[in-house]
């Protein structure tokens, strides 16, 4: 078994609202983190997005970043986002989110099944303002997933697949 860490946490509880720091938060089953807009029904999950090319299936339950992405757009792209801003609800260590696709994995003592990669809109770049930031997140903007057994998740559990 392989194991990373879950390094922050986030929710917000409406659209385009801040997103708030967590210690922990309730994963619900087939409905999200508690007291997150996407749980309460009120998330637009990539509704703003203008590129039409761009396949979106189904809204995800929890979504997750790695920091070693959050580091390499710093690095590639000089862009360094405030915590948050990415718009993710769970960022990782050490944790290869872009293989998680279609596996079932453990975070805290909640059970997730990766859904496809969370690739970065249009309405985050709007948000957080940053010119580049699209382009900087494609194909390491982290992981839509569902949560198929509620659970607590803690900052500095495992994660495990």
């Amino acid at each position: 078994m392989k194991r990373g860490t879950v390094t922050e946490i986030y929710i917000a509880p409406d659209s385009g609202e801040p997103m708030e720091p967590k210690e922990t938060v309730e994963a619900v089953a087939d409905r999200g983190l508690r007291g997150d807009r996407y749980f309460e029904g009120r998330g637009l999950w990539n509704a703003l997005d203008e590129d039409p090319s761009r396949e979106h299936t189904e809204a995800s339950d929890i979504t997750f970043i790695e920091t070693e992405a959050l580091t390499a757009i710093e690095r590639d792209a000089d862009i360094r986002l405030p915590p948050g801003s990415h718009r993710r609800n769970v960022t990782t260590k050490n944790v290869p989110l872009n293989h998680l696709v279609g596996e079932t994995f453990t975070v805290g003592n909640a059970v997730c099944e990766g859904i496809q990669l969370c690739e970065p809109c249009g309405y985050m770049q709007a948000l957080v303002g940053e010119n580049g930031l699209t382009d900087a997140l494609t194909h390491r903007g982290g992981l839509n997933a569902s949560v198929l057994e509620s659970g607590n998740i803690d900052r500095d559990d495992e994660v495990r697949w």
